[in-house]
């Protein structure tokens, strides 16, 4: 998130500044007006934290080119000169890396920092090797930030918290969490297998719902176009020569003619939903309704519910510490599900029935309403054992291991209802195809003259061919005797 840097005068004269994180200007001038209800000053000037390249040389040795973040060139001109380079040039960075890098490059930093710091390797020296290494601009940046601000004795998890657009907010926290906990390796190790076990849940839910959606939605269009240009060409070959179509066909082409007509119609209604929906579901009244939906939903719904359960109860595991800290640590659990009706409901039920309320873990959990029975029954257990920490972790492991056996089983079932629709849509097709083939002009009944039209095309090659057949003949004829 940028970084901004205020500097103002209070009602005395005394100057003030300070740093806020914000994600554009006007959002940084809001938070630096909620600083100033207390002690109240006037902002005179608002500079953003930039990249600058620059290019020095010591005496004559050869120029040095390289980068650096300031908020303002003068900044990065008068450092670079206290330390006794010549500047040649300083400019601000023409492009910045921004954007979100993939998960799996976080993935490979979590992993590969649990791993160094095992090995005992200090965390800065961590840092600047897989800063080296990384290929992502945006993680690369990232990591030299994150690495400079620590030198600088800044709070760890502060520093995290201000990279939450790289790394996720979950991610943010518990890397940030990590050098108070006392076992970095290990909260980094916890880290990298719950965004390891997300990614994998959320590759084979693309494979279960990406592939039948595109499937029926070519379908879809191959139907439409089919009943939109094939067959009207068809079946107005028939009326053309006034044949009676059959019923199939005949409403068959009615619906095309409707379609065609009220084409724009269907194209304005189509993109409204699509906007309707997306707008709906971007308000935080219909995220909470589709988040709860999904949970409900038949097949899916079932699948989803428990790996929020999983998710809440790893996450449980790795910052429970059985102390009086851990409403925050239920608070993140929440957040980390990425449901927001779970997320709300532990937030605006749980959280204020155990500290207004003093009610116990189990009882909280169960009126958020948003836990099954065996999750409950597990929680009570393990609050009358005082094992709820390995209570959370088996929990954890029970829904990872039936999730992830129930999940191939749904992916194999939607592929075979996507193959039964698609075989009931070409049954369908085939049979409204073939009706066309028993379509039969009225012969039966039709006079002589009525016949005539169609006869006649016929009957003139015959003619012209006995005409010159009669003219041979006589050429040819034998003289008799």
């Amino acid at each position: 998130m940028p970084e901004f840097r205020f500097t103002g005068a209070v009602p005395s004269g005394k100057t003030v500044q300070g740093n806020v994180t914000a994600t554009s200007a006007s959002d940084a001038r809001k938070k630096i007006a909620e600083l100033s209800k207390g002690r109240p000053f006037k902002v005179s000037r608002l500079e953003k934290r930039c990249t600058y390249v620059y290019r020095v040389q010591k005496d004559n040795e050869k120029p040095i080119d390289g980068e650096q973040k300031a908020f303002s060139k003068e900044e990065v001109t008068s450092g670079l000169a206290g330390m006794g380079f010549k500047v040649l040039y300083v400019r601000k960075k023409f492009r910045e890396a921004t954007g979100k890098p993939p998960i799996g490059d976080v993935i490979t930093f979590v992993r590969l920092s649990a791993e160094l710091l095992r090995e005992k390797l200090p965390f800065n020296e961590v840092l600047t090797l897989l800063s080296n290494d990384i290929d992502n601009r945006s993680l690369k940046e990232a990591l030299r930030d994150i690495n400079a601000e620590l030198r600088q004795g800044k709070e760890t998890e502060r520093v995290f918290q201000k990279f939450e657009h790289i790394f996720g907010k979950f991610t943010s926290k518990m890397l940030g969490l990590a050098s108070k906990s006392g076992a970095m390796a290990e909260m980094y190790d916890s880290t990298a297998k719950f965004l390891e076990r997300n990614m994998e849940f959320r590759k084979a839910m693309k494979s279960a719902m990406m592939m039948p959606m595109i499937t029926l939605v070519l379908l879809i269009l191959a139907v439409v176009f089919y009943v939109a240009y094939i067959f009207p060409e068809t079946a107005r070959m028939f009326l053309k020569y006034g044949i009676e179509l059959p019923p199939m066909t005949e409403k068959t082409l009615e619906m095309s003619d409707w379609l065609v007509g009220h084409i724009i119609w269907v194209i304005l209604f189509i993109v409204s939903v699509t906007i309707g929906v997306v707008s709906v579901y971007t308000s935080h009244k219909g995220r909470l309704w589709f988040d709860k939906t999904l949970m409900q939903l038949p097949v899916m719904g079932p699948l989803i519910h428990k790996t929020n359960i999983e998710v809440f109860s790893r996450v449980f595991y790795s910052l429970y510490s059985g102390s009086g800290e851990n409403i925050d640590v239920i608070k993140t659990a929440a957040e980390a599900t990425g449901n927001l009706y779970f997320e709300e409901q532990i937030k605006t039920i749980t959280i204020p029935m155990m500290l207004k309320h003093g009610k116990g873990l189990h009882e909280s959990l169960e009126a958020a309403n948003v836990f099954t029975r065996t999750a409950l029954s597990r929680y009570h257990a393990g609050s009358e054992t005082g094992m709820v920490k390995e209570t959370a972790l088996q929990l954890a492991n029970f829904y990872e291991r039936e999730t992830t056996y129930r999940l191939k089983s749904v992916v194999d079932m939607m592929q075979l209802w996507v193959a039964l629709i698609i075989m009931i849509v070409m049954t369908a097709i085939t049979v409204v195809s073939s009706e066309v083939s028993i379509i039969k002009p009225k012969t039966p009944g039709m006079g002589a003259l009525d016949m005539l039209p169609f006869l006649l095309p016929s009957l003139l090659p015959v003619q012209d061919i006995l005409k010159k057949c009669k003219k041979w003949i006589s050429r040819h004829r034998i003289p008799q005797n």
